[in-house]
């Protein structure tokens, strides 16, 4: 995909954010932007993490507007760790960015990790977004939660590694079940066999089960090599 990408800069509740955004040429063809949030800020989370940069690599292969961003206290961002509750502002700071540079265009919110957790959690509540796409959920890890998800009737995908060291398979099943009709509905859970939480080594093939739920949701976008 033939991508301007560039360094920007998002002023949030904690103050400067650093970010990078990936736009497709023509931009006037643009039909989806998308925020890809990265994972746990405490451990060594950035929005360079390969999980990240992968989700970013396969939406922008789609022809979709992308931008990653560091939570506070990352990077060269601005503010400290706030346990969630400021990260899922810094989100929602990343969604206006957006939508003031893609004024009508519909958004999409993306995760990894601590990043599905405040990302999805946003986005269910943002009525700019349409769809979700969450990868690695630790839902074994107790002090996260993500109960908000049984009631969020928005489309979502659910990426997890068959061997995600914080989220049993069978337990993501157990969960899954948890979810009302009109959420378990809207919602497509894949299993990348044998992968961690970080699909170390399978990371095309979670590149290919985005694109692919994309493509079928939207015949219209325009599958292209992706960027190396």
């Amino acid at each position: 995909m033939d991508t301007t990408h560039k360094e920007v800069a998002l002023r949030g509740p904690a103050g400067r954010l650093e970010g990078l955004l990936w736009v497709p040429k023509p931009p006037q063809e643009i039909r989806l932007a998308a925020v890809v949030s990265h994972p746990h800020p405490l451990y060594q989370g950035t929005m360079h993490n390969k999980v990240v940069y992968q989700t970013a690599k396969a939406l922008d292969s789609l022809g979709l507007a992308v931008l990653r961003f560091n939570f506070r206290g990352v990077g060269a961002s601005e503010g400290s760790y706030d346990h969630g509750r400021g990260e899922e502002d810094d989100v929602r700071t990343a969604l206006d960015y957006l939508q003031a540079q893609f004024s009508g265009i519909p958004l999409l919110a993306a995760g990894f990790s601590f990043g599905a957790w405040v990302g999805l959690r946003a986005g269910c509540l943002d009525p700019r977004v349409i769809e979700l796409i969450g990868l690695g959920l630790p839902i074994d890890d107790r002090k996260l939660g993500f109960d908000y998800l049984s009631t969020c009737t928005k489309p979502k995908l659910l990426i997890q590694g068959e061997s995600d060291q914080y989220a049993a398979r069978s337990h993501f099943e157990s969960f899954v079940q948890t979810f009302n009709p009109e959420a378990a509905k809207a919602t497509r859970v894949v299993f990348i066999p044998a992968a961690d939480h970080f699909f170390t080594g399978h990371l095309d093939e979670m590149a290919d089960a985005l694109r692919g739920w994309m493509t079928a949701r939207h015949p219209n976008l325009k599958l292209a090599p992706p960027r190396e």
